[in-house]
């Protein structure tokens, strides 16, 4: 039986919906949404979710979505070259499987006792939605304990966070036969050697160390920009991201990914590079207070 579902976008200026009660009507609104935007449309991210009101997540990852391919147009990026990471910290899981009703799959999450806590509570609520036909990729973003080691290693797909060979080490030790974790080495652009993240000028050598670890495989970098609203400054700091990556990418071109860019400095970032976005409160909405 043919499930109907919400063909999705934004036609000059105004999000709409349409419910398909075929796959060729469904393809046929699709196609109407394309040619009446104003610029590029994100209406393809929203094709395949049961038929019901769009809920304030879903209106969230569209407007997302468009800055992306907006900002990806606009800096003659490769079309889908940049994903989007949903940060969902401190959100219940219910707010997570309701983003993956709207086609997202990847998370982040800064802390470990709650990321799991969320992983257990989704799988029974998995049977109801349909987070049960997709796979859920978990990227931990935040500081790395080395106590906590062992449980990111085993349920993490990707490390956006890893700037110390200790901490590579015990991740490698804890994959066991997993597939190899994904690991990005974070760049401290601060000046601050108190803050997170390894120095520009030993990146290089931060990564030919850890490439030794069977069990990571180094993807790229991730990065910070300090905190102002200027385009030029926030381009600047990415710019020197971009740079290191590119001097890499001279020895390993399998080493290719960026995480950088927020809800502040996503276009700066875009225009720098970046293959990864995190943003969490323009997507989920205010965090809950503690």
């Amino acid at each position: 039986m043919f499930t109907p579902y919400i063909v999705a976008g934004e036609t000059r200026g105004r999000s709409c919906q349409y419910v398909a009660d075929s796959d060729r009507h469904g393809e046929l609104l699709f196609q109407a949404i394309l040619r009446r935007r104003r610029g590029p449309s994100c209406a393809k991210v929203y094709r395949q979710y049961g038929a019901k009101s769009l809920t304030q997540i879903t209106h969230n990852l569209m407007n997302i979505q468009e800055r992306i391919v907006t900002a990806s147009k606009r800096y003659r990026r490769i079309p889908d070259s940049v994903q989007l990471l949903a940060v969902s910290k401190r959100h219940p899981a219910t707010a997570v499987v309701e983003a993956c009703d709207a086609g997202q799959t990847h998370f982040g999450e800064n802390f470990v006792s709650e990321a799991l806590t969320k992983q257990a509570e989704i799988n029974p609520l998995s049977a109801a939605n349909s987070l049960n036909n997709k796979e859920l990729n978990w990227h931990f973003i935040g500081k790395i304990q080395s106590n906590k080691a062992r449980q990111i290693a085993q349920n993490f797909s990707w490390v956006h966070s890893l700037d110390r060979e200790k901490i590579a080490r015990r991740l490698n030790q804890f994959r066991n036969s997993r597939p190899p974790l994904n690991v990005l080495v974070q760049v401290n652009l601060s000046g601050d050697p108190e803050r997170a993240g390894v120095e520009p000028s030993k990146v290089a050598d931060f990564v030919t160390a850890i490439k030794s670890f069977e069990r990571l495989k180094v993807r790229g970098l991730m990065a910070m920009a300090p905190a102002t609203d200027c385009f030029d400054a926030q381009s600047a700091a990415f710019a020197r991201v971009k740079i290191l990556l590119e001097d890499i990418r001279q020895h390993d071109d399998s080493i290719d990914q960026l995480s950088m860019g927020m809800s502040g400095d996503l276009e700066a970032a875009i225009a720098n590079g970046a293959t990864w976005v995190r943003i969490g409160t323009d997507v989920f909405g205010k965090r809950p207070t503690d």
